[in-house]
């Protein structure tokens, strides 16, 4: 029988929606008191409200925090340390349990009581090693805070503490087993929590091969633990402390489900309250339940990014533009930009999901809102690739 981290994993629907929509005021009324806020609340209830808030981008806190150092103004609270993220961006981090809530996912992966966890991430400046340790801390593991580098020393150490678990990125762990193969050293270590990169399946299936169960999460510096994997590998789940919504990149439209778009997260997190905040990563909802037993909401995992910012002619050309051109036409559902080469030049092509037929209806549009002109292909509504892409760029760079 599964054992859960507790029982917030297994809620109702009903029961988590009830919750979640409360401790959301709770949030929002932490976040609005702060002395430069400018967060309108009113009219928000309950979780369908969030879609009228706007979202908040790093770009936008790099600019706060620039003007208001180092948290921009933000009501936070409990600052125990502060990490720094390419931009830069400053992030609070907390010492109390759980704080970024990777014990969730530690459990999940089996690690508890009795086992010694190499953690792998880096302690300077950001924050993963402190993430890390906080969460095996939450589930009564002993750390080895190895950081990252010097190899030979981290088999060396790996053999004489008994590591049992590894925390790092997915490709490191490999570097160490096959150093400590080089050694001659056998290593116990059965268990690995994984971010930061890209878990091949060939790779989770060598760590299977030596009996090492590998599963990965998704976290951010700023927002702690989004989603993990449980033992069923069947997705992500998502965390219980966050609330995630799925939109159209460069906008706070939600996408139909199923559909891929743009990762934006509402942190329940008291002390460092972030609203509708953008990832830049894409991902999918999962339909149905996970077969662990946890009722929570599954998402596929990172899709890619949801910044496809491209340079077309010399001029940049953003999602944001995208969604505008889209708003500016009534008869415009879907637009998807495509950039190619002919004749050693930019060619600018722009669809169009519209019923209707006329491409010259649209070109005032295009060239208001993209500010160059280009090609118009209208399709049929229900056309255009629900892949997340609203800029592909099918120049070849080789």
């Amino acid at each position: 029988m599964t054992k859960y981290f507790d029982t917030l994993e297994t809620r109702s629907t009903d029961q988590r929606i009830a919750e979640q929509s409360a401790a959301l005021l709770e949030q929002l009324a932490r976040a609005n008191s702060a002395k430069d806020s400018c967060l309108d609340v009113t009219g928000i209830s309950t979780l369908d409200d969030l879609v009228k808030l706007p979202v908040l981008r790093k770009s936008e806190l790099v600019k706060w925090q620039s003007q208001n150092p180092p948290f921009g103004g933000m009501a936070v609270s409990n600052v125990a340390h502060i990490f720094q993220s390419p931009g830069p961006i400053y992030e609070p981090g907390g010492v109390s349990h759980d704080w970024w809530r990777i014990g969730r996912f530690l459990h999940a992966l089996g690690i508890g009581q009795g086992d010694i966890v190499q953690n792998c991430f880096g302690y300077h400046l950001t924050p993963a090693g402190s993430i890390f340790e906080n969460g095996a801390r939450a589930v009564g593991a002993t750390v080895l805070p190895a950081g990252t580098g010097q190899t030979e020393l981290q088999v060396r150490a790996a053999k004489d503490v008994g590591t049992t678990g590894y925390a790092g990125t997915p490709d490191y762990l490999k570097v160490i087993l096959d150093k400590a193969d080089e050694m001659g050293v056998s290593l116990g270590i059965t268990k690995a929590a994984v971010g930061g990169g890209a878990l091949f399946p060939s790779l989770r299936q060598e760590y299977a091969d030596r009996g090492i169960l590998c599963l990965q999460n998704y976290a951010t510096a700023d927002l702690g633990n989004v989603a993990y994997e449980s033992q069923a590998q069947e997705g992500m789940i998502v965390d219980e402390g966050v609330i995630v919504e799925i939109v159209i990149p460069g906008t706070g439209t939600p996408v139909e489900p199923g559909e891929v778009g743009e990762v934006i997260v509402t942190s329940l997190n008291p002390d460092y309250p972030l609203i509708r905040f953008a990832t830049g990563d894409l991902s999918a909802v999962m339909a149905g339940q996970s077969p662990c037993g946890r009722t929570n909401m599954r998402i596929k995992g990172w899709m890619g990014r949801a910044d496809q910012t491209t340079k077309i002619k010399g001029m940049f050309v953003r999602p944001e533009q995208v969604a505008d051109l889209v708003a500016s036409h009534d008869a415009i559902a879907r637009a998807r930009v495509i950039a190619t080469r002919a004749d050693e030049k930019d060619v600018l092509t722009v669809q169009i999901e519209s019923s209707a037929g006329d491409a010259s209806a649209f070109e005032n549009a295009v060239q208001s809102t993209l500010k160059m002109k280009g090609a118009i292909e209208v399709v049929g509504l229900g056309e255009l690739p629900r892949d997340g892409l609203v800029i592909e760029d099918q120049r070849s760079y080789d």
